[in-house]
């Protein structure tokens, strides 16, 4: 199976080519510049040097969420684009659990982390056992004290990822909890992991087409205060 992923939720933005759990081609870029700017570009490239067409992509997955709204408005809105043009499925994938899987590779307790302000932080747990990701929580925005008194007593080894996790460690260390780092390669989330959890996804017929394609903010957008929140991504 071939899928094209996207990555907006954060101020990163990248794209990656996978087939069947391997990587083709991946780009990443964290410049500055807006995912308006650069994310078709990267789309285009690596496809060209992978000398792929859009329409030999079996599906196209994008992180919904939670993150940036205008980040998670633009990666969302370009998969759909995608998706439509050529008549191909769509996978919204967690961004939490797909940056979970930067570090299944460790035995023990992940703690997904981005930074959602005010002493907050959008999070998701997760178990790692012989690679094997298993979800502990829904994704939610959770305080970091609270996440720190929740985690207090969990006896496995802790390796925290995501753009937040530089806040989850401060507190964690303030507070005596011992945790590491993802190292600086795997801690941010990326189009890669993306596609390795959409791959899981397809397996579990979670595909949709790309007008069923939503976002999931977490906390509705300051523009939009009234709209109702979709269902939770397990």
């Amino acid at each position: 199976m071939k899928i094209l992923a996207l990555e907006t939720s954060a101020k990163a933005v990248s794209a990656t080519v996978s087939e069947n759990g391997r990587i083709l081609a991946s780009g990443y870029q964290d410049t500055g510049l807006t995912h308006s700017r650069t994310l078709m570009p990267i789309v285009e490239h690596i496809l060209k040097n992978t000398d792929l067409k859009l329409s030999d992509m079996d599906a196209i997955a994008v992180a919904v969420g939670p993150g940036s709204f205008t980040g998670i408005r633009i990666g969302v809105s370009a998969a759909k684009g995608l998706a439509f043009s050529v008549d191909k499925p769509a996978v919204g994938v967690s961004t939490l659990a797909a940056m979970a899987r930067n570090a299944a590779f460790t035995d023990g307790l992940i703690v997904c982390a981005m930074d959602a302000r005010r002493s907050q932080v959008y999070n998701a747990n997760f178990s790692a056992e012989n690679g094997v990701l298993t979800r502990l929580t829904p994704d939610r925005a959770v305080s970091l004290d609270e996440l720190a008194e929740e985690i207090r007593n969990d006896p496995r080894p802790i390796t925290l990822v995501g753009d937040g996790a530089h806040l989850v460690y401060a507190r964690f260390t303030e507070q005596g909890i011992p945790c590491r780092m993802a190292p600086p390669h795997l801690i941010m989330q990326n189009a890669t992991s993306v596609a390795l959890e959409a791959e899981a996804l397809a397996a579990q017929g979670k595909l949709a087409s790309a007008q069923e394609l939503e976002a999931f903010y977490l906390r509705p957008p300051q523009a939009d205060p009234l709209k109702k929140k979709p269902a939770p991504i397990q």
